[in-house]
C-alpha cells in the first residue's frame, strides 16, 4: 500500500519472465493485461483489470526492437487514462542509452528523446539499472531510482576467492565503475584504452597496467557484439593473465557475439537477466536481479530509502 493507494505490478511482453519473478518475490499476483494485434502490425496494449487509484508499476526493458519502447509508452498512457494514482516505469535495461551526447555533428541524443517520450506519456517515476552514462538521470524531470548490479555481482566475485585479483574496465568510460569494484574488493585495477572510428568497430586497443600472473575480472554495463570484451580478454591472456572473467549487466549479445565468447580467452561471462536471453553457451552464467528490483519496488511503495539495497 502507498497511503490509501494499492500497488499493482504489470509487464509488457519483452520482460514477462523477469516481471513474474519480481511478483513472486513481492508475494503478489502479476497484473492482467493483453495486447491486441492488427493485421498491419499495429498493436494496442490493454489493462484487463481496474487500475483506478492504484500505484501502477510496469516492467519493460527497452532493448531493440523499438516496439518494446513503444509498448511501454502505450501502457503508461493507458494507465494514466485509466485514472491510475501513480505510474512507475521499471526499466531493467534502458535502451538508446549509448546515445547520451552529440559525439559528432547532425546526430540525435536518443537517450534524452526517450526520457522526453516517457515523460510525455505520463510516467511519474523511473526505476532502472546500470545506465550506460550516469548523467542520463538528469534527462528526466521525475525521480529516477538508479540501481547497480554490483549488489549481485560483487558477492559472486567475492565468493570466487580469487588470489591476485585485478579489476579491469574494457574502456576509459567504464573506469569509474571498475574503480568502485576495485575499492570494494580491495584489488588492483587496470584499464583498457580503445580507439573506435565507428560503432561496433575497434581500430586499436592497449592495456594500461600489469596483468601478468593476475586473475582479471572485467566489469562493464553491457555486452553487445562482444568485440571489445573479446579483444581485451585475448590481449590480457597474451600478456600472461592467469584467468580472465567478465561481468556485464545487460546481455545484448547481438550477431555472433556468443560464438566470439565461446572462442575467446574468457573463462566465464556473468550477466543479469535484465534482457531476455536464451543461454546457449557453457561460458555464460545468468544471475537474476528480480530480488533487487522487488526490494526497490517495496521500498518505493512504503516510502523507505533504497540506498540500503546498494553494495557500493
Amino acid at each position: 500500500m502507498f497511503g490509501t493507494a494499492p500497488m499493482k505490478l504489470f509487464t509488457c511482453r519483452a520482460s514477462q519472465h523477469l516481471a513474474q519473478m519480481i511478483a513472486d518475490r513481492l508475494g503478489i499476483e502479476l497484473g492482467r493485461s493483453s495486447v491486441t494485434k492488427f493485421s498491419d502490425g499495429e498493436f494496442q496494449p490493454c489493462f484487463d483489470e481496474s487500475v483506478r487509484g492504484c500505484m501502477v508499476f510496469i516492467v519493460q526493458s527497452t532493448n531493440p526492437p523499438a516496439e518494446n519502447l513503444l509498448e511501454l509508452l502505450l501502457m503508461i498512457d493507458a494507465a494514466k487514462r485509466a485514472s491510475a494514482y501513480k505510474v512507475i516505469a521499471v526499466i531493467p535495461y534502458y535502451g538508446f542509452a549509448r546515445q547520451d551526447r552529440k559525439d559528432r555533428p547532425r546526430v540525435s541524443i536518443g537517450s534524452k528523446l526517450t526520457a522526453d517520450l516517457l515523460s510525455t506519456a505520463g510516467v511519474d517515476r523511473v526505476i532502472t539499472m546500470d545506465l550506460h552514462a550516469d548523467q542520463i538521470q538528469g534527462f528526466f524531470n521525475v525521480p529516477v531510482d538508479h540501481m547497480f548490479c554490483s549488489a549481485v555481482f560483487a558477492p559472486y566475485i567475492a565468493n570466487l576467492k580469487l588470489s591476485n585479483l585485478t579489476v579491469s574496465a574494457p574502456d576509459m568510460g567504464g573506469s569509474k565503475r571498475a574503480n568502485a569494484y576495485s575499492r570494494h574488493l580491495q584489488s588492483e585495477m587496470v584499464l583498457c584504452y580503445k580507439l573506435r572510428k565507428k560503432p561496433n568497430t575497434i581500430e586499436e586497443m592497449s592495456i594500461i597496467g600489469e596483468v601478468e600472473g593476475r586473475n582479471v575480472v572485467i566489469i562493464d554495463d553491457m555486452v553487445d557484439t562482444a568485440g571489445t570484451l573479446v579483444l581485451a580478454a585475448n590481449m590480457m591472456k597474451e600478456r600472461g593473465a592467469t584467468s580472465i572473467r567478465a561481468f556485464a549487466t545487460h546481455p545484448i549479445l547481438s550477431g555472433n557475439a556468443v560464438e566470439r565468447i565461446n572462442d575467446c580467452a574468457l573463462e566465464e561471462l556473468v550477466v543479469s537477466d535484465s534482457v531476455p536471453f536464451i543461454n546457449t553457451s557453457s561460458k555464460i552464467k545468468i544471475l537474476s536481479v528480480a530480488d533487487m528490483f522487488a526490494k526497490t519496488i517495496n521500498a518505493v511503495t512504503t516510502n523507505q530509502s533504497i540506498s540500503k539495497n546498494f553494495v557500493f
